[in-house]
């Protein structure tokens, strides 16, 4: 971790903000693993009358991600609305606080780095919630793209940030077009729309404009220490943009140039970074 992120993880938490944690930390607890276990009795139905498909769980991981922003204080705004075709989501990614303001606004399964499944909590609920998990070795990309696949056949929207890292919330950098290839595959490119989402963190007032972003070598729980010490008056916008029909995208680094665009353009800076923030 460099000195700009341990400076932005370790910032001193006056009175009022450790009040703020003792107050917000069990409620977020109660919130998470007691909708954890009601989502996984749920499921114990759900799979066998439904497989794939899960036409009742995303309601409950939605109630999740809207009262854990409202525990932390963080006021979601959203704008458009997300596309009913079936297809994908692709959003700038600045923060894990990015899994509760995306599902707070629309029922959605998100594409993750393998990794994440081994994080305490965290791991945890991405993996009861439909998470999918995958393995940034090349030699795994056909199994990868068979998945998503799968998924997106049997109609879930996956969401995933082409940006390949998380940035400080500040900047969009350049898309990766590797994922974007399972959209082409024969029965499926005629039938699939990309929707490209924007999301913008507003700090609370006399907070670093990059307060919620969390990148580079940050750890998760001083993070989540300072989001729970916050003040009110954070916000995020969701910004829904037109969906994009992959067939006349014509191939997958048009479609991710295509999706970039759009993020780039809903976000406040829109500036071209070559290389994530570090």
């Amino acid at each position: 971790m460099n000195w700009l992120e341990n400076e932005m993880v370790h910032r001193p938490i006056g009175a009022g903000g450790w009040l703020r944690l003792i107050l917000r930390a069990p409620v977020l607890l109660a919130i998470n693993f007691g909708c954890l276990l009601l989502l996984l009795a749920v499921r114990l139905l759900e799979r066998p009358i439904f497989g794939l498909r899960r036409p009742l769980t995303p309601w409950i991981t939605q109630f999740v991600c809207i009262t854990s922003l409202m525990t932390l204080g963080i006021r979601v705004r959203r704008q458009g609305r997300p596309m009913t075709e079936r297809g994908a989501i692709v959003a700038n990614h600045g923060s894990w606080l990015d899994i509760y303001t995306l599902n707070a606004c629309a029922r959605i399964y998100f594409v993750s780095k393998a990794e994440v499944a081994k994080w305490p909590g965290i791991g945890w609920l991405a993996r009861a919630t439909g998470t999918v998990f995958i393995n940034r070795r090349g030699g795994e990309a056909r199994a990868q793209q068979s998945l998503f696949e799968q998924r997106l056949r049997a109609g879930h929207h996956l969401l995933f940030f082409p940006e390949g890292t998380s940035t400080d919330g500040q900047r969009i950098i350049p898309f990766k077009s590797t994922l974007f290839a399972a959209f082409f595959a024969p029965d499926l490119k005629d039938i699939l729309s990309v929707q490209p989402v924007t999301v913008v963190y507003r700090a609370p007032p006399g907070m670093d404009p990059r307060f919620h972003g969390w990148w580079g070598g940050m750890s998760f729980g001083p993070h989540l220490k300072q989001m729970l010490a916050a003040p009110g008056g954070g916000s995020v916008d969701i910004i829904f943009h037109d969906p994009i029909s992959v067939a006349q995208a014509g191939d997958r680094k048009r479609l991710a140039t295509k999706a970039e665009a759009a993020v780039r353009a809903g976000h406040p800076s829109g500036a071209l970074l070559e290389e994530p923030v570090s």
